[in-house]
């Protein structure tokens, strides 16, 4: 079955597609040796849902996935979908160097019972567009809806509205998280595959993305204030700005740290004041600069004084 039929089939089995709504972009929980803390990872899922969440992606960037042995990254796939309890709320990052890698992780992710994937392009050099179509066609032959990633300034490989297009009109894709930070670009992307769905990227755009059409958010600050972040998707996607629009300016000092270098430490910092297990990151990521600290920190204390959670 193509990437498509799989994704047909789920829109006729399901009102809510595995890959729309709020995917939560997982933080992984380490101690302090740095071993993964797979209990409170499993914790965190399952209280991420509890709060409005739809779902969660493990192995993307936000979970440190590059730092991780074979048998790490697969025991986290399969406890994200043991914790999550319905394995469509679970949308494995299966990044990797070589094409023939990213569909292992694919199979591993649907021997494990995940709905769908999340791929980036070749990310070890600087693809061209037949190399970029190869690379989504075989990942998709592992059978999972496969949604795209566009995210240029670290792949250096920009998965431009046509190139997107292009990947839809070969049943490669069924979706795209959008992290180019260009929200016009939703419009061309509607235009040109309008079967294709587009999930908000980046934290600092969301107001933008959701009312240009986006269906879904692959999300990093609900790690740490999932119940705010869910009223604010949910009221942008309606449309309704009386609501989205003070909660976007609220939690907007957050939201930007998304999108840059040092979002997982970010991220983690926010989680452990919110209560949540954060915990250190894997070298080569470093813990922030005492005055990036100082800003997140300031940042988040504000929100939960707020009453953001």
């Amino acid at each position: 079955m193509t990437s498509a039929q799989t994704a047909e089939s789920a829109r006729s089995s399901s009102a809510r597609l595995p890959w729309c709504g709020i995917m939560v972009a997982t933080a992984l929980p380490l101690r302090e040796d740095l071993s993964v803390d797979y209990d409170a990872y499993a914790a965190h899922v399952r209280w991420l849902i509890d709060n409005g969440c739809d779902g969660v992606v493990p192995n993307g960037s936000l979970g440190e996935y590059q730092t991780l042995g074979d048998e790490e990254r697969a025991r986290v796939v399969e406890v994200a979908v043991e914790a999550a309890g319905d394995g469509s709320r679970v949308m494995p990052g299966v990044a990797a160097y070589g094409s023939a890698e990213a569909r292992r992780w694919a199979e591993q992710a649907a021997e494990a019972g995940a709905g769908s994937v999340l791929l980036l392009p070749p990310n070890s050099y600087r693809a061209d567009e037949p190399a970029v179509r190869a690379h989504y066609a075989e990942v998709a032959r592992a059978g999972l809806p496969v949604v795209a990633y566009n995210n240029p300034y670290d792949t250096k490989v920009d998965l431009t509205p046509a190139l997107l297009a292009q990947l839809h009109r070969d049943a490669s894709i069924v979706a795209v998280k959008e992290f180019s930070g260009d929200v016009r670009r939703a419009y061309e992307i509607a235009e040109l595959a309008p079967e294709l769905d587009l999930l908000i990227g980046a934290d600092d755009v969301l107001l933008e993305l959701a009312l240009a059409g986006a269906v879904g958010w692959v999300a990093g600050y609900p790690n740490a204030l999932p119940a705010s972040c869910a009223a604010l998707y949910r009221a942008a996607v309606a449309g309704d700005l009386e609501v989205a629009l003070p909660l976007y300016k609220s939690l907007h000092p957050l939201l930007r740290w998304d999108s840059k270098t040092e979002f997982v430490q970010a991220i983690k910092v926010s989680m452990d004041l919110a209560g949540r297990p954060g915990g250190p990151t894997r070298p080569p990521r470093a813990a922030l600069t005492g005055e990036q600290e100082s800003a997140v920190r300031a940042a988040t204390e504000k929100a939960l004084a707020e009453g953001l959670r």
